[in-house]
């Protein structure tokens, strides 16, 4: 399919200027277990793109790489309008849209999780940060080769994601660092991810998801093992701080589920693409579980006030307040998960 490369050549690098801590540790003795024992979990479970991957499988997108009814205007009049080829047209802006803002929120977390090796005061935190740092450079380098090779041409990042990206890494306190990229995208991306494992008819897609999901159960371990600790003696503005922060994330990731620009490469009404695609009931529960991991680690953290529960509710997403949070244990559990699938 001949398709134009999204992205803007003519403005490829792009430079923020952030207030960032570096903070040294003196002190080498480890107090914090789990964190330690995740370690020693990430550096055991490295993995080489090259070697686990079979590259050589086939992908054909235009055949559906995952079930048309995850196309949000799937079986609507506005689907049934649809020429065979442009189905087929529609499968592949839909998955390459999908896969580009795995790509784009990767590279922000790369980003992110070198920042939080420089920022955080825990010895145990820079240590099992830095392997995450690896991690992602990894998911990096499988998307925008799946993406490259496979898909052939590529979407910019979402403005949504962009906003939130970039808040997280111009704000100078690591924690809104930790709750906003190892809480909220990694959450939400933990999830996203799942589905995708669970659904995709492709071999080569499934087991490089599953792969970077054995990674992304320990960052959002990660994530909440740090800042329960933190968390734990906030004052009260601090904590009404950092409940805003997620609750206008929330906004943003939600709504950065609607594919507009995929509708409007397609040609097609894009308020109208929207619309149909908030009223489908699969795409109302594909967006839904995308939550499923974050509302309980928000709780976990001591982040879900009785205001916060009332906004919550009104997204929708309270019903996972009772879902066990994250935490080192569960990252094996997951890891594991994905290894059987994946086999």
């Amino acid at each position: 399919m001949a398709a134009l490369n999204r992205i803007d050549a003519a403005q490829p690098v792009e430079q923020l200027h952030v207030a960032q801590n570096l903070t040294y540790n003196w002190r080498y003795d480890t107090t914090r277990k789990q964190l330690m024992r995740l370690y020693e979990n990430a550096k055991r479970d490295q993995w080489d793109a090259n070697k686990r991957l079979d590259w050589s499988i086939d992908v054909d997108a235009e055949a559906g790489l995952v079930p048309d009814a995850a196309i949000g205007i799937y079986g609507t009049s506005l689907w049934k309008k649809l020429t065979p080829g442009e189905v087929e047209r529609l499968r592949h802006e839909s998955i390459t849209w999908q896969l580009c803002q795995f790509l784009h929120g990767e590279q922000g977390a790369l980003l992110a999780s070198a920042q939080i090796v420089d920022s955080v005061p825990w010895y145990e935190a820079k240590q099992y940060g830095a392997t995450q740092v690896m991690d992602e450079a990894r998911h990096v380098e499988v998307y925008r080769r799946f993406i490259q090779e496979k898909l052939e041409h590529e979407y910019p990042v979402n403005p949504q994601l962009k906003e939130l990206l970039d808040a997280i890494l111009t704000d100078s306190r690591w924690d809104i660092k930790f709750l906003g990229m190892q809480i909220l995208i990694e959450g939400l991306a933990l999830a996203a991810f799942g589905i995708m494992r669970d659904t995709t008819t492709n071999k080569l897609l499934r087991e490089l998801t599953a792969a970077v999901m054995e990674d992304e159960a320990r960052h959002v371990a990660f994530g909440v093992l740090s800042l329960r600790e933190l968390y734990s003696d906030l004052r009260e503005a601090e904590r009404h701080e950092r409940e805003d922060f997620v609750y206008e994330a929330c906004l943003l990731m939600r709504d950065r589920i609607l594919n507009r620009e995929v509708w409007e490469a397609m040609g097609m009404d894009v308020d109208e693409c929207i619309a149909v695609s908030m009223r489908s009931p699969l795409a109302k529960e594909f967006r839904r579980r995308l939550f499923s991991k974050i509302v309980p680690n928000v709780k976990s953290l001591g982040l879900l006030s009785d205001r916060q529960r009332a906004r919550f509710a009104a997204l929708g997403l309270l019903e996972f307040e009772t879902h066990a949070p994250s935490d080192v244990d569960e990252a094996v559990v997951a890891m594991k998960r994905a290894l059987r699938l994946a086999s």
